[in-house]
C-alpha cells in the first residue's frame, strides 16, 4: 500500500513539474497575446546638474494609464478633468507638443505618461525646448564680468525657447517613431477608448505602459555622493549616475609634440573653432543641423581648402583647429581644454593662444550676410580691441570676390553662447564668432529634433539615387562651401600667410555635399565607409554606421560606452583623411608604428582606413598618418570633485534598467476585483482540499483486501 501510495505521490509530482514547465514554455505566447511591444520609442531622460534635476521617469514598475489621443482642446480638458477613467496616457500630435500642454498635465494626478507622435505634420512654425538663453550660468558674463551683458540683459539669444527640456516632469515622456506602430496604436484607441457623440467609452479599454525608471534623483551633488558611498561599502556597488563626457578633437597646420605639455616655444597659434554637440528633448535625437553641422561642415571644409596652402607656405603662426564636445552642457569640452591649459597639461597654453575664430550656427544666411560677433568688455583693452579690428579687416579682405558679405552688430552687444566665452574666462583673448544672425537666432528649432535637414533647406531632386545625392551639390552645399572659403582665407591671413596666396584657398563644394549628407541625410553612405576602419563598416559589428544621419547628443562616452561617440569618431577620421598623407605601412605596422625610426607617434596619429571603393565593389585598406588628436571632454568638476560647482559643467544622466512601452487591453476596476475575488476563492478552496486530503491519506488511498505482511 505504502509503494502505491509513494508511486502516486511521484506521478503528482511529476504531472506538477511537467505543468510548470508547460506554462515557462507557453508565458513568453500568452504575454504576446496579451502585450504589443512597440519599437523605436524614444524615453525623455533623467539629467542632473549641481542644484536640481531635469527630464522624466517612470515609477519603479512602469506607468500605466488608458488611452487618450489628444487632438483637440476639449480632450485635454477631458483628460484633466471630466475623463472617468483615469489615470490617462496621453497619445500627442506634434501640434500639441508645447510648453502650455506639458505644463497642464505635469500639474494634473490624472496624467501618468505622454506619448508623442514624432511626424512633420502639424508641426509648429517654431519649436525650441531650450531655454531662451542658453549656458547663460557658465560663460564669461557675471557680475565680476560685464554685468550689464549678463543673463542675456541685451540680446535674447533664442526667444523661442520654452524652456521644456528643463522642466522635471513626474512621469515619463516618450517619442514614437514608428508609423505602423502609430497606426496600431491609433487603431487600438478608435475601437476602444474613442468617444461617441461625447459620452464615456465602455470597458474593455486599451492602455499603454511606459517603463524608464532613473535611479538617480535630486542632482549631481546627491548622486555622486550615493554612488561613492555604494562604490566603498556596498558588495554589489551601482552606479546611479555618469558625467556627461566624450573627447573633443583637434589638430594644427603644423604638427604639435604631445610629448610636450604646457608653454610651447616660439609657438603662436590662432585657434578655429566650433561645437560637435547638440541636445533635444528626447534622449539621443538630437539632429542639430543648423545649430552643430553647419559649423562642423565648415570647419571641415576650410582644413581641407587650407591644409594644401599651409604645406606649400606655411604661415608665420600654427592654426589650430579644434571640435568641442559637451558645449550644449555649459561648455563641457572647451572648459576641459581651457583648465589643462591653465595646469600645463596641454601640447599649449593660454600664452600661446594668439587669436580666436569660431564658428557658430551659419546655415541659414539671410540674404548674404554673416555677422562677426566680439566680447565688448575685453575690446576695452586697447591691444585686444587693435587686433579685433584687424581680425574684422582681414575678414573682410577674404570675403571680396565672393557670394558672402560680412558685418559686425553693434559694439555694446555681447557675445553669442560660444566656446570663445570660456576662454575669456581665463584671459583677455582677441575673438570673433562668426554667425548667421546679427542679434537672435535664425534657428526656429534650436536645440530640437526638429533642427534637421529640412531646416537646414537641404532638399534633392527626386529621381536621384542615394549615390548621386551623395555628391549632388545643392543651394545650402554651394552656400556653406563659400563660408568655408570665408573661413579659410581668414584664417589664413590672421596667421601672418599673405594675400597673394588666397587665391589658391577655395572650399570644395563637393566635399561640402558629401559632409553634408552624412551629416543630415544617411551616414550609412559609400564615402564615409572608405575613411573609416574596415571593422566599423562591417555589418552587424556595432551600430555606428546605422540608417540614417548621425545624433549629436554627447552622452556618456567612453566612460560608460566604451569606444568614442560616432559623431566624435566621424570627425576624427574624416579630418585625417583630408589633412593626412598615405603611407604604405601594414596593418600591424599602422597600428602600432613605435618601432619605426621613420615615423613618429609624438608628432603624429595612425589611421588604418577601408579606402575607397573599386570598380569591381572591393577595397583595399590602406595607413594614413596625420596630426589629429582626441582630448578629454570632461568637465573640471568631476576631476576636482567638485559636485556643486558654479563654475564648471556639472551635468550627470541618470543610469536605468530598462526602457520600454507596450499597450494592451484593461478590463474595469470591478471585472479585476471580482477576478481576483474568484482567484483568492479558487486559491483558498484548493488549500482547504489539499489539506484534507493530505489529513485523510492513509483512509483514501488504503483497500480494506490489502492483508498486512509480517516478516519473522
Amino acid at each position: 500500500m505504502r509503494k502505491m501510495g509513494y508511486l502516486i505521490s511521484i506521478n503528482c509530482v511529476k504531472l506538477l513539474i511537467t505543468a510548470l514547465l508547460y506554462t515557462c514554455v507557453c508565458s513568453s505566447s500568452v504575454e504576446q497575446k496579451i502585450y504589443v511591444e512597440l519599437n523605436q520609442t524614444v524615453p525623455c531622460v533623467r539629467l542632473l546638474n549641481a542644484t536640481h534635476q531635469i527630464g522624466c521617469q517612470s515609477s519603479m514598475s512602469g506607468d500605466t494609464g488608458v488611452l487618450h489621443v489628444l487632438e483637440t482642446e476639449s480632450d485635454l480638458d477631458w483628460i484633466l478633468s471630466s475623463g472617468p477613467h483615469p489615470p490617462y496616457m496621453v497619445i500627442l500630435e506634434t501640434a500639441f507638443f508645447n510648453r502650455s500642454v506639458m505644463m497642464r498635465m505635469k500639474n494634473s494626478s490624472r496624467v501618468s505618461g505622454v506619448a508623442v507622435i514624432i511626424s512633420k505634420t502639424g508641426l509648429a512654425h517654431d519649436f525650441s525646448p531650450h531655454t531662451t538663453c542658453p549656458n547663460q550660468n557658465t560663460g564669461v558674463y557675471s557680475e565680476r564680468y560685464g554685468s550689464d551683458l549678463a543673463n542675456c540683459n541685451v540680446t535674447v539669444w533664442n526667444p523661442l525657447g520654452n524652456g521644456l527640456s528643463y522642466e522635471d516632469f513626474p512621469f515619463p515622456v516618450f517619442a514614437l517613431k514608428d508609423e505602423n506602430q502609430t497606426q496600431v496604436i491609433r487603431k487600438c484607441y478608435e475601437d476602444h477608448n474613442q468617444r461617441v457623440n461625447g459620452s464615456a467609452p465602455q470597458y474593455p479599454l486599451c492602455a499603454m505602459q511606459l517603463f524608464s525608471h532613473m535611479h538617480a534623483a535630486t542632482d549631481t551633488v546627491t548622486c555622486m555622493r550615493r554612488t561613492d558611498l555604494q562604490n566603498r561599502f556596498g558588495i554589489n556597488p551601482e552606479v546611479l549616475c555618469d558625467p556627461l563626457s566624450d573627447f573633443n578633437v583637434w589638430t594644427s597646420s603644423r604638427a604639435l609634440n604631445i610629448s610636450s605639455k604646457g608653454h610651447a616655444v616660439n609657438e603662436s597659434v590662432v585657434i578655429a573653432a566650433t561645437r560637435l554637440d547638440g541636445r533635444s528633448f528626447f534622449w539621443e535625437q538630437a539632429p542639430a543641423a543648423e545649430g552643430t553641422v553647419s559649423g562642423i561642415i565648415t570647419l571641415l571644409a576650410a582644413v581641407h581648402a587650407l591644409y594644401p596652402v599651409t604645406q606649400e607656405a606655411p604661415p608665420p603662426r600654427n592654426i589650430f583647429f579644434t571640435f568641442f564636445q559637451g558645449e550644449a552642457f555649459d561648455y563641457i569640452g572647451s572648459s576641459k581644454m581651457v583648465y589643462d591649459m591653465e595646469k600645463n597639461d596641454f601640447v599649449i597654453d593660454l600664452n600661446n593662444v594668439h587669436s580666436m575664430l569660431e564658428i557658430g550656427q551659419v546655415g541659414l544666411r539671410s540674404g548674404r550676410s554673416l555677422w562677426m560677433h566680439s566680447d565688448p568688455v575685453s575690446r576695452k583693452n586697447d591691444d585686444v580691441n587693435a587686433e579685433v579690428l584687424e581680425m574684422m579687416t582681414r575678414m573682410r579682405s577674404a570675403a571680396a570676390g565672393l557670394n558672402v558679405s560680412v558685418a559686425h552688430p553693434s559694439f555694446t552687444q555681447a557675445l553669442p553662447p560660444s566656446s570663445l566665452q570660456r576662454f575669456l574666462r581665463a584671459g583677455l583673448i582677441p575673438g570673433l564668432v562668426l554667425a548667421d544672425h546679427q542679434t537672435s537666432f535664425n534657428n526656429r528649432y534650436y536645440e530640437s529634433m526638429y533642427d534637421d535637414a529640412e531646416n537646414l533647406q537641404v532638399t534633392y531632386p527626386p529621381d536621384l539615387s542615394p549615390d548621386e545625392q551623395l555628391v549632388y551639390e545643392t543651394d545650402a552645399a554651394k552656400s556653406l562651401a563659400e563660408v568655408a572659403t570665408l573661413v579659410a582665407r581668414s584664417l589664413y591671413l590672421q596667421a601672418g600667410g599673405e594675400n597673394s596666396s588666397l587665391s589658391n584657398i577655395t572650399a570644395d563644394p563637393k566635399i561640402v555635399a558629401q559632409l553634408l549628407y552624412s551629416f543630415v541625410i544617411q551616414k550609412n553612405n559609400s564615402w564615409l565607409r572608405s575613411l573609416l576602419p574596415p571593422e566599423v563598416t562591417k555589418k552587424g559589428v556595432n551600430s555606428l554606421l546605422s540608417s540614417g544621419p548621425p545624433q549629436f547628443y554627447i552622452g556618456l562616452g567612453p566612460r560608460v560606452h566604451g569606444p568614442v561617440h560616432s559623431v566624435t569618431r566621424f570627425v576624427q577620421y574624416i579630418l585625417a583623411n583630408l589633412t593626412g598623407t598615405v603611407t604604405n605601412l601594414t596593418e600591424n605596422q599602422c597600428q602600432d608604428p613605435s618601432e619605426l625610426s621613420s615615423e613618429n607617434k609624438d608628432l603624429f596619429s595612425y589611421f588604418w582606413v577601408s579606402g575607397p571603393v573599386s570598380v569591381n565593389s572591393s577595397s583595399e585598406p590602406l595607413c594614413v598618418r596625420a596630426s589629429v588628436r582626441l582630448s578629454e571632454a570632461v568637465s573640471p568638476a568631476f576631476e576636482l570633485l567638485e559636485y556643486g560647482s558654479r563654475d564648471y559643467s556639472t551635468w550627470t544622466e541618470s543610469r536605468w534598467k530598462s526602457i520600454r512601452a507596450r499597450i494592451f487591453l484593461v478590463a474595469s476596476r470591478e471585472l479585476e476585483m471580482l477576478t481576483l475575488g474568484v482567484g483568492v476563492a479558487v486559491l483558498l478552496l484548493s488549500l482547504l482540499a489539499t489539506y484534507f486530503i493530505s489529513s485523510k491519506a492513509e483512509l483514501l488511498f488504503s483497500s480494506a483486501h490489502d492483508t498486512p505482511t509480517t516478516a519473522y
